[in-house]
């Protein structure tokens, strides 16, 4: 069953049908739960559909399941660069690229994701990296048949189990997400430059992933988390000690005020923003970053 729908899958993905492919592959990954191809696949459905830190946390699922899978790192890759993530990118790109050596793509990518890191430092005119990423030959994903499979049943994507809430301090922001009684090694946290990933799996339960794309940037090796009896608890590290407007980035939010870090005490109580979440129209941010580039 579950390879009936991976093979539909791969054809209505090479039909343009993203976001069939992107269901069909959700149903088989709840039947082979440990198939990093299936993850792989479906990262590169959102990263068409530009779900992208829900591309970013299925290939770090893939990557879980099988770390000598090069394609899943091109995949984190890819999307952590429309994300303009250029660092994260660049790491998983070596990786990749170690095994992969007869992939140019990885190569050609870590070249622009350097030039990209150095623009950002001040050192390089700006350019765009579409050049690249369109001249690039995309990887043979699967031979197509003559016809689409029949239409299939497709189920309805889980809802969110759990609640969460942050509050800030100048030098970190403090996720918290409110499930109790979760096994250590049901947890999966990730962190990018302005990424956070994590994914709870429950064996019996629906998953549950949360991968917003952050509204500051953070330094990954500083964050860390905590699993508690009725909670996790994130500790993101800030990049810069700015006031976070809201946990998730928006290109509508003004540009944050600096924290005279100083000026507050020890005692002084953090500010709680809201953390409703907030969803991010990437079609209109792809649009906008063209519009400047141009």
């Amino acid at each position: 069953m579950a390879s009936d729908l991976e093979t539909k899958a791969k054809e209505a993905f090479i039909d343009d049908h993203f976001e069939l492919a992107l269901d069909l592959y959700s149903q088989a990954i709840e039947l082979k739960l440990k198939n990093a191809e299936l993850y792989a696949d479906r990262a590169q459905a959102n990263i068409k559909l530009n779900n992208l830190p829900e591309a970013v946390a299925d290939a770090n699922k893939a990557i879980e399941l099988d770390p000598s899978f090069s394609k899943a790192y091109l995949r984190k890759a890819t999307a952590c660069v429309k994300l303009e993530e250029y660092q994260t990118a660049k790491g998983a790109l070596e990786i990749g690229a170690a095994l992969a050596p007869g992939e140019s793509r990885f190569s050609e990518l870590i070249k622009e994701c350097e030039e990209r890191i150095a623009e950002e430092a001040g050192d390089l005119p700006k350019h765009t990296l579409e050049e690249v990423m369109t001249n690039v030959v995309p990887a043979k994903e699967v031979e197509p048949d003559k016809d689409l499979p029949d239409p299939v049943t497709v189920a309805p994507l889980p809802k969110p189990t759990h609640r969460h809430e942050f509050y800030q301090k100048p030098e970190e922001v403090v996720v918290t997400i409110f499930a109790k009684g979760i096994p250590c090694d049901c947890v999966s946290v990730d962190y990018g430059e302005q990424i956070l990933s994590v994914a709870i799996n429950v064996p019996g339960k629906d998953a549950y992933c949360f991968q917003p794309r952050l509204f500051g940037k953070i330094i990954p090796d500083k964050c860390k988390y905590d699993v508690l009896s009725t909670k996790i608890e994130i500790r993101l590290a800030k990049a810069e000690p700015i006031q976070w407007a809201s946990l998730e980035f928006s290109r509508e939010v003004a540009v944050p005020q600096r924290v005279d870090v100083s000026s507050v005490t020890a005692n002084q109580r953090p500010v709680y923003p809201s953390s409703k979440p907030k969803r991010v129209d990437w079609d209109k941010l792809e649009a906008e970053v063209k519009k400047e580039v141009h």
